[in-house]
């Protein structure tokens, strides 16, 4: 008999067993996902944080989890510098392009602007805004 479960959490060994399960078939179906991360991080002359990009590259593409510049640090073009960075080592790791999200309260223009396209979108996620995916080929 089959029973299911429902929790908010589950023990490591469940969690390592279901995602070892779909990693091993991932792999075999579709090779090896050659995954690295990527921070790059802005900083001031006195070394604080005004910025930063989190991604992470797999099966020949980067995906841009996080784009932040802080608000007194927006519209100087470091955005534009970020996300080139990251263009460029998506380069050098043999990357075929770039893919992201964004909420249309965010930044889908500024992407859309960089050369992204968008190629999905989920309304009223939240309720009033929308979802936003955009990519780049390389």
């Amino acid at each position: 008999m089959i029973t299911l479960n429902v929790s908010t959490s589950i023990d490591d060994e469940a969690a390592r067993f279901i995602g070892d399960g779909l990693d091993n078939y991932n792999v075999e179906n579709a090779g090896p996902y050659n995954e690295e991360d990527l921070w790059i991080v802005a900083r001031n002359g006195d070394g604080s944080v005004i910025g930063g990009l989190k991604g992470v590259s797999e099966y020949s593409w980067l995906f841009v989890a996080w784009l932040w510049i802080g608000a007194e640090h927006r519209k100087l073009g470091l955005g534009v510098q970020l996300l080139a960075k990251a263009e460029e080592i998506a380069r050098q790791r043999g990357c075929l392009g770039i893919y992201l999200d964004s909420f249309t309260f965010q930044a889908p223009e500024f992407y859309k602007r960089q050369g992204y396209e968008e190629f999905g979108r989920i309304d009223n996620f939240p309720p009033g805004h929308s979802r936003v995916w955009l990519k780049k080929a390389l």
